[in-house]
């Protein structure tokens, strides 16, 4: 099988594209920089300089398709910049699903998000949901956007499955989750948010629910991929029991969404850590980021492993990187 994949040299996209290749298949990898898919190139996949913002890029590597993966997105909460959250993650999904309808490629699956919904407020929601407030950031609010116009162009004929990840974690994360994670083992991360819960799965697995989408989910359908339930402070007190460091001090919501009000004074004038910006404080201020994949266990065959196994992989990985051991008393 031939595919052709966005985002490939992305946290996900590396990864559905690697399962690919030691499956044997044909990719064909869209990328902005060359020099990020070195990896890639090795273990056999065919490069080709692209950029979902520019439709007719993709056309050489998308010709002759049997099925496209679209994972690329823009995902940088509390940056000052927020132009390329419309032009990359609504235009450049309206752009892949624009070519794949033109070149009439048989499959796709669009990587949309649980943030989609927003804060659940604690409530584990399924497929049926939906959010139709004020969303926390304008990653959540474009990616809603992209995942309307997908079930648009499903309305229309186009045969497109999405799939909705919660918190994807693992060895190599170079998002704000990763590098907490480094932070917390090197101890530089001082607080964590007390009331926020997510549903963790391994970037292996929610790699592997896209394989299992592509080549079971039934077109037109959604299923939410996320991992177990846990919150914060659940997720570090299992990291304090792998690693023997100390899980950072919770602080409240309430503190958490205070500092969100002055800060959006603050940002106006001084340049601020995107984790310290209003936006990036009120996206870990208590809240919750929910859904079950009991859809994907039952339709797909999806089984995510638990988050003790996951971060026992990940932190000891980040571990050895950064020339640290565990404690042996600690070691599972």
């Amino acid at each position: 099988m031939k595919y052709f994949v966005t985002g490939s040299t992305g946290f996900i996209g590396n990864a559905v594209s690697r399962q690919l290749l030691e499956a044997r298949n044909e990719v064909h990898a869209l990328v902005r920089d060359r020099s990020k898919a070195a990896q890639l190139e090795r273990l056999g996949a065919r490069i080709f300089p692209g950029d979902v913002t520019e439709k007719d890029s993709m056309r050489p590597a998308m010709s002759g398709a049997d099925a496209v993966f679209h994972i690329a997105g823009w995902y940088k909460v509390g940056a000052r910049d927020k132009s390329p959250g419309e032009r990359v993650n609504v235009q450049g999904t309206r752009n892949v699903l624009e070519l794949m309808d033109e070149l009439k490629v048989p499959r796709g699956v669009y990587t949309s998000t649980l943030a989609v919904n927003s804060d659940t407020h604690g409530r584990m929601v399924d497929e049926t949901y939906h959010f139709d407030g004020t969303h926390l950031s304008e990653y959540d609010r474009t990616k809603a956007a992209a995942h309307a116009l997908a079930l648009e162009w499903i309305a229309g004929g186009l045969p497109l499955t999405i799939v909705m990840p919660g918190l994807v974690y693992g060895p190599g994360d170079t998002s704000s989750l990763g590098r907490n994670f480094r932070d917390y083992l090197r101890r530089r991360l001082p607080v964590i948010p007390a009331g926020s819960a997510f549903c963790w799965a391994h970037v292996d697995d929610i790699a592997g629910a896209h394989l299992l989408a592509m080549e079971k989910g039934e077109a037109g359908q959604t299923y939410i991929i996320a991992g177990p339930p846990a919150s914060v402070v659940e997720a570090f007190h299992l990291a304090e029991e792998i690693t023997g460091i100390p899980s950072p001090r919770a602080i409240s919501a309430r503190v958490l969404s205070r500092l969100a009000a002055l800060m959006s004074v603050v940002e106006r004038i001084l340049p601020l850590p995107e984790a310290y910006t209003a936006e990036g404080l009120r996206e870990v201020a208590g809240v919750t980021y929910l859904g079950a994949n009991d859809k994907a266990r039952r339709a797909l065959g999806y089984d995510p492993r638990p988050l003790r196994i996951g971060l026992e992989q990940t932190l000891l990985h980040e571990m050895a990187r950064l020339g640290m051991r565990a404690a042996r008393t600690h070691m599972l």
